[in-house]
């Protein structure tokens, strides 16, 4: 008999890796692309998603994309019921167009909600090892550069030094048990999404990904790292520059040292007792 594979906590059922999966009913999945002037990208990206996961349903969710992204994404919906397009008419920042995409697939009873970047560096032909962990009860399933396994190709020495000392300035700052809070490859479980959202984030930027890995830990979640290989785009423009960094480094910053506050406050409070 069919089954859906999303195991409670602690269980473990067939992953989608797995011979074992087969003519076991997919999970409803949402993979979630945030795109601007991503053209060159996002066509052959959205075909190796369909290509790799047949079972996942794909939102773009474009930002007014002067190039015609968001045209592009439209002809390749037109022709793909298991594709859909969400059009936002401003740049609001990454986190933003997360929100946006995360709210229309709850709506819809997605189970799982992935994030994926536009421009190829996520490769959809590892999802199915986010996926796997996820239905085997995972509530947050990072894909991870700086875990053993994970690797990066084409990366100049500074993009790596700077993404591995800000890993471990995040480790350190905010306590957090994980190798790469700042990546954006990752899978929720939906239920485990809602909590964590519960009460807004605080960052719309690419700090986004730090709160919501912190959100998690924090709350209690089962969150998790695999292996991937992260793939420097080959087409198309960085959005990352050095405003970023220095938004991510004073907000990382302030996080912690209220963190610390409240721990001292928790220590005092008990010594009064």
């Amino acid at each position: 008999m069919d089954r859906a594979c999303l195991a409670p906590r602690g269980r473990r059922c067939p992953g989608r890796g797995d011979a074992a999966a087969e003519g076991a009913t997919p999970v409803k999945t949402l993979v979630i692309v945030p795109t601007y002037n991503e053209a060159d990208n996002v066509v052959p990206l959205v075909g190796r998603v369909r290509k790799a996961t047949p079972d996942v349903d794909v939102l773009v969710v474009d930002d007014g994309s002067p190039d015609g992204t968001g045209e592009l994404a439209d002809k390749i919906a037109a022709d793909d019921p298991q594709v859909q397009v969400l059009h936002r008419t401003a740049k609001n920042g990454l986190g933003a167009a997360y929100l946006a995409g995360f709210a229309w697939g709850l709506e819809r009873g997605y189970e799982i909600l992935v994030e994926m970047d536009a421009d190829g560096s996520h490769q959809p032909e590892e999802l199915y090892r986010l996926l796997d962990v996820v239905e085997a009860g995972a509530d947050l399933v990072l894909g991870s550069r700086w875990v053993p396994g994970g690797d990066v190709v084409n990366w100049p020495v500074r993009r790596e030094v700077l993404s591995r000392g800000g890993n471990l300035y995040t480790r350190l700052a905010l306590g957090l048990p994980l190798r790469d809070a700042t990546g954006g490859y990752r899978a929720f479980r939906a239920d485990a999404l809602r909590e964590i959202l519960d009460g807004g984030v605080a960052s719309q930027g690419y700090c986004f990904q730090v709160d919501l890995a912190r959100r998690a830990v924090r709350g209690g979640f089962d969150v998790r790292e695999v292996p991937i290989t992260f793939v420097e785009r080959v087409a198309g423009e960085s959005k990352m520059d050095g405003a970023i960094v220095r938004e991510a480094l004073w907000r990382i910053t302030a996080w912690g040292a209220r963190d610390r506050t409240d721990w001292l406050r928790r220590v005092r409070s008990k010594q009064d007792a």
